[in-house]
């Protein structure tokens, strides 16, 4: 329920009301925008950085903490008069990726691994180790068809991709142009910081998102419409271009290693070769030698039918809905025997694949 006049306040604890609000009034920045009675000041109301705080001389509990993002902070925390703590933080800070902890992962369709996420959508991991939190592979899911309570948004990330596995989905980007529907077998790159929304869904929508770091931020942007008045194509966000990769117009060209041909997504060239994403199948030949790929993560995640992961501790069959992330130095090979399989391959860097 609104407050009559639509302001909310954070009431602090204030035994030294003088000494706080000049405090917060001289050192952080706040604005006074009540003080009574006024003969024995006994509350203060001040507005500042994006909030409403009461200072109360005869409230109670702790003093809490706020948090104040600013362009370069001079230190890391402060200490008001009435006990609150300040923690100083940069307001964009840079997108920290943590290093890679490289294991070999091969993860299964299992339902019991749904959880909801975000707007309602389920989540399933497939990779759940994260590979130390570098890197997140997310297989999502919508059953019910219709609008789909998203809002405007965008996220820090190094990079980050939609492909539309089953169902289709209405989308709309910043300076991309009227809302577009993704369907079965298209892919998007999000760059850094463009801003979206997803509006509907058909029933039973199904999407794998891939981006790096695992944990970033999503950030609502309540104040742009989309779609925007221009189209920009060709615009960068954080370096990298929008790409909407449609299947029905692609053609199927040789990978780089015999026996697979890939549908090439576009996103290796859109993103300065940081990553490559592809869809793969056989063509009959026999599976290459095994062959070390050197960068920081290969992923294959298995869209129909099934393939198989050769190496020397063995060979691994994944069905459709596995995935498998192969290791740095750890020489191995990809086959699919049956016509239509069908593998999504995410590299980075895109040219670290043999």
């Amino acid at each position: 329920m609104n407050s009559p006049d639509g302001l909310a306040e954070i009431v602090l604890p204030c035994p030294d009301l003088a000494g706080t609000l000049a405090y917060f009034v001289d050192s952080l920045g706040f604005s006074l925008a009540q003080i009574f009675p006024a003969d024995n000041p006994r509350v203060a109301v001040i507005s500042g950085h994006g909030v409403r705080i009461r200072l109360d001389r005869e409230a109670t509990g702790d003093p809490g903490t706020i948090r104040i993002a600013v362009a370069s902070p001079a230190t890391a925390e402060s200490v008001a008069p009435n006990g609150t703590r300040i923690h100083w933080v940069p307001a964009n800070p840079p997108v920290s990726v943590p290093p890679a902890e490289h294991r070999f992962v091969h993860s299964s369709m299992d339902q019991r691994s749904w959880i909801t996420g975000r707007a309602g959508m389920a989540y399933r991991d497939l990779v759940p180790d994260r590979q130390g939190g570098r890197f997140i592979a997310s297989h999502i899911r919508i059953d019910s068809a219709g609008p789909v309570p998203d809002y405007v948004h965008f996220h820090r990330v190094r990079f980050q991709f939609i492909y539309c596995w089953k169902g289709w989905v209405r989308v709309v980007y910043q300076d991309q142009g009227d809302p577009f529907v993704l369907k079965a077998g298209d892919c998007v790159l999000q760059p850094p910081g463009i801003r979206h929304r997803v509006l509907e869904s058909s029933g039973g929508l199904e999407v794998i998102e891939v981006g790096c770091p695992a944990e970033h931020e999503t950030r609502t942007d309540p104040g742009m419409n989309l779609p925007t008045p221009d189209i920009r194509p060709g615009q960068k966000y954080g370096g990298q271009r929008f790409v909407r990769f449609q299947a029905s117009e692609a053609r199927w060209t040789p990978w780089d290693r015999p026996g697979l041909e890939q549908l090439d997504t576009g996103i290796g060239e859109a993103t300065d070769g940081l990553v490559e994403v592809a869809v793969l199948r056989g063509t009959g030949e026999p599976a290459t030698r095994p062959a070390e790929h050197g960068g920081e993560l290969f992923l294959a995640v298995v869209l129909e039918g099934q393939a198989t992961i050769h190496r020397e501790a063995g060979h691994i069959t994944l069905a459709t809905g596995d995935a498998c992330v192969v290791p740095p130095e750890m020489p191995f090979s990809l086959s699919m025997t049956e016509p239509a399989s069908r593998v999504l391959c995410v590299s980075v860097p895109g040219k670290a694949v043999l």
